[in-house]
């Protein structure tokens, strides 16, 4: 055989002599990714093995030569250097922190359990694909640094993510490495008997749970739990599934999830946490619903349907998701091979489980849906940005019905990105000796960057202009190690790739078919003759990766490919294989412009373009996602229209126009007009307003900043309410409820009228009064509301709002409410009544859909 498997294992480390062993433990601490003075020490270690590892330090740190570490040892300004920032990552965990100030005493009480299926917080740390991992990377940095109660949960993938690879004709393909854990910044938990703490979870095989072991990564002040199946308690079946993160079947993902749910739960509460509130970052989590459901009710002694409303308010579900399809849904005959045990041990019925997955009038075909479970078990739903938001309750309409789409129970909370992370190293140096640390340390306050304005603009030119030399060297560098789309290479041909001074677009994210990479290529004729102008030439710098079954999204990247190789366009346009976070910084550190033409409404918010704000780059967007709300004249660009055309050959002819008109008669023109220093003012200018508004408001800081406020704390004020004195609020809860539900039959509006003429000027009031039959239903527990609008062509009410009727007067179960309305707008206006319970621990429509309109 060539490989034996071993019978036994144990771990060799490398140790370091005494002067040197603080490297471990800032190496251990992923807080390195957004410190530039400790990633300087890996680097000045071995700057060659520091490239090489990946920039992984436990790589670099096993690798050095004996030689080495003992010329570092007798270093002493290294070893100075290494104790201060030892010094200061001590001096970090240990300060008070915003949360401390803003929610004094209640750090114990309120652990934020944060689960997402991937994590970008290192390229050396592979488990993350694109955008929801990289978001949830910033999203643990930033909680760290605010020092909000939060542990992460997710999956170690022992292959993570595909490496790709290009064919010489531009097809991709992908090939998965196997990560060796020990070499990585993660740590192995060990019960006292030092043996690897493991967690089991139900199987379809009685006899063979799936067991698994976790690992911690601590990114600054917060832990990230990951679980692994690849034990030997495992059938080799089972071993497998936290290969290959977003691999395999149907069945592979099904049960990874199930891992992810369940068994983050129960790792959570193996190692001695006890969250408060679980926050559902996409539904890949989702089962952590039926987990904690379970766990609620072995430990309390409740009934099924006081737990469920205790563990559902503490429950938050986020979606990153623009379109129905893009959920994960599993069909019926799999979710019961695999999710009945797990169902039964929590004391439920699959029949009940298999209602929270599907929608209110499912057919018996209708698939298990992810997203639908977390959403039914969670006190409080978001979208990530204002548009999604909307796009988000359209999806989710059917969900309650009887209720306006502008007031379903889906809020918006729009991402935002570390900044700290995402900053290139001459506009931290700028920031730091301009604005102070508050840059850094408080960038989600305006004050903050207020200082922005005062910079000169050579300085600010100056940044701009050495991070863009940086990206050139960066990219031939990278091109030098895979020449893929370029014919013929020559060495000499590499100094001749992009030019140091040129106006360098980016555009790199994942390659799904509406995010249109080849939109660009619309008219190639036009394409060309921006990139090759003599006296303002353009440059387009691209990365990405197609998911390997999307042949479409591939066959994008061999287009763009087949483009540069075909014009002989390497000086002006190149493709960066393989997309990682390392690209991704240089990118954003680098480009002056960041392109982003999805298909609208499809980008659900997009934060690539939030990363170059405040490294002086400019954003050029259609208006969808974060940049549908960010965006203002003289921030940036905008091009195509608000309107969505249902034909989208000609949405996209559209928008392609629109995007080369923006770049030569805006874009090229404001870059190349340079004033008799050679700063491009009108520019500069426009950096600064980019820098000054857009920095703060779309920090990660900000971001977990609301979910603290309009997520997690009231979740946990539910849930701490839920679940004292014996649960007796919950009780409550359900016996309102299902009285309430019982009469709901019998409430009827039974007449309406109002003071309002067939004319009338604006200005006036309106009294409204309704008769409404209530049965054995008490009027304080319902609210009577109108509707009031413009009356729309096809009768419908448009640009509601709701105006709340009083109880004035009754007579048996008939009672008589009444409001006055002042009518501001001219036109056509109208109303409509509704009845709707109200208790203050049921939501209304989140947890109760009844609604009884006129």
């Amino acid at each position: 055989m060539k490989h034996p498997r071993f019978a036994h294992t144990f771990e060799v480390v490398s140790e370091l002599p005494e002067p040197l062993r603080p490297l471990r433990k800032l190496a251990l601490n992923f807080r390195w990714t957004w410190r530039p003075e400790v990633q300087a020490l890996f680097e000045r270690a071995d700057g060659r093995l520091w490239e090489l590892s990946g920039h992984n330090p436990v790589e670099l740190l096993s690798a050095l030569p004996a030689a080495r570490v003992q010329e570092l040892a007798e270093d002493s300004s290294f070893v100075e250097a290494l104790h201060s920032g030892a010094h200061e990552l001590d001096e970090y965990l240990s300060s008070e922190t915003w949360f401390d100030r803003a929610h004094p005493g209640r750090r114990e009480e309120t652990l934020i359990a944060y689960f997402c299926a991937e994590f970008g917080v290192s390229e050396s740390l592979p488990i993350y694909s694109g955008g929801l991992g990289v978001l949830a990377g910033d999203h643990l940095k930033a909680a760290s640094d605010l020092g909000v109660p939060l542990v992460g949960v997710g999956l170690l993938y022992a292959r993570g993510y595909f490496r790709q690879r290009l064919t010489p004709d531009g097809w991709q393909h992908e090939d998965y490495p196997q990560y060796d854990f020990y070499r990585l910044p993660l740590e192995l938990m060990v019960g006292p008997d030092q043996a690897p703490i493991r967690i089991e979870i139900e199987n379809e095989h009685e006899d063979r749970p799936i067991v698994c072991q976790i690992w911690k990564a601590q990114i600054g002040r917060v832990p990230l739990l990951l679980l692994d199946s690849n034990v030997l308690e495992n059938a080799p079946g089972d071993q497998g599934i936290t290969d290959t993160l977003y691999g395999g079947d149907q069945e592979t993902r099904l049960r990874q999830e199930m891992i992810l749910g369940v068994g983050g739960i129960r790792a959570l509460r193996a190692l001695g946490y006890n969250p408060a509130v679980c926050h559902m970052n996409e539904g890949h989590s989702a089962f952590l619903a039926v987990e904690r459901l379970r766990q609620l009710m072995k430990e309390s002694g409740c009934e099924y349907s006081a737990a469920r409303v205790a563990a559902s308010a503490g429950n938050v579900f986020t979606t990153h998701t623009p379109v129905a399809a893009g959920f994960d849904a599993f069909p019926v005959d799999l979710t019961r091979r695999h999710a009945a045990r797990m169902a039964q041990a929590a004391g439920l019925s699959f029949e009940s489980l298999l209602a929270m997955g599907r929608g209110p009038s499912s057919g018996e075909d209708e698939p298990f849906n992810m997203a639908l479970l977390a959403i039914d078990n969670a006190g409080y739903v978001n979208g990530v940005s204002k548009l999604h938001a909307e796009v988000a309750r359209g999806m989710f309409q059917h969900l309650w019905p009887g209720f306006i789409e502008g007031e379903l129970p889906v809020s918006a909370v729009t991402n935002g990105i570390h900044t700290a992370t995402w900053t290139g190293a001459r506009f931290a140096e700028l920031f730091e000796s301009r604005l102070g640390p508050a840059w850094r340390e408080s960038p989600a306050d305006a004050e903050s960057w207020s200082g922005i304005e005062s910079i000169p603009d050579e300085e600010i030119w100056r940044a701009r202009c050495e991070q863009r030399e940086e990206l050139v060297n960066f990219v031939r560098r990278r091109l030098a190690k895979n020449r893929a789309g370029i014919a013929e290479w020559k060495a000499a041909d590499l100094d001749a790739v992009l030019d140091p001074k040129a106006l360098t677009v980016g555009f790199a994210r994942r390659f799904a078919t509406y995010k249109r990479a080849n939109l660009m290529l619309s008219d190639r004729e036009r394409l060309k003759r921006l990139l090759f102008d003599s006296a303002r030439p353009l440059q387009i710098v691209l990365a990405g990766k197609s998911h390997p079954r999307d042949d479409a999204g591939k066959g994008m990247i061999q287009q763009l490919i087949g483009f540069i190789r075909d014009e002989r366009a390497q000086s002006r346009m190149v493709f960066l294989e393989d997309y990682d976070m390392e690209v991704a910084r240089a990118l954003v550190h680098g480009v002056d412009v960041w392109l982003n033409n999805p298909r609208r409404p499809l980008e659900a918010s997009g934060t690539s373009g939030m990363k170059v704000v405040p490294n002086g780059g400019l954003n050029c967007s259609i208006l969808d996602g974060w940049w549908d709300e960010a965006y203002r004249s003289g921030l940036g660009w905008a091009f195509g229209e608000h309107r969505d055309y249902s034909d989208a050959g000609y949405q996209d002819w559209l928008d392609a126009m629109a995007l080369y008109d923006v770049l030569e008669k805006e874009v090229l023109p404001k870059f190349y007009g340079r004033g008799p220093d050679g700063v491009p003012g009108e520019w500069v200018a426009m950096i600064k307003r980019s820098i000054g508004e857009l920095a703060p408001a779309f920090s990660a800081e900000r971001m977990v900043r609301e979910y603290v406020d309009h997520g997690y704390e009231p979740a946990w004020n539910r849930f701490a309410r839920f679940t004292e004195h014996g649960f007796a609020a919950a009780e409550s809860a359900v016996e309102w409820r299902e009285r309430v539900r019982a009469a709901w039959d019998k409430v009827k509006v039974v007449r309406v009228h109002d003071t309002a003429d067939k004319r009338n000027v604006v200005g006036f009031e309106l009294s409204i009064r309704a008769e409404v039959e209530l049965g054995a239903i008490d009027p304080g527990e319902v609210a009577v509301q109108a509707i009031v609008g413009e009356v729309g062509a096809n009768r419908e009410l448009r640009t509601t709002r709701v105006v709340e009727l009083s109880h004035v007067r009754h007579s048996g179960t008939c009672h008589e409410f009444e409001a006055r309305v002042r009518c501001e707008s001219v036109g056509h206006g109208g109303y409509t009544v509704r009845v709707i319970p109200r208790h203050p621990d049921v939501g209304v429509p989140k947890n109760l859909t009844l609604a009884t309109w006129e």
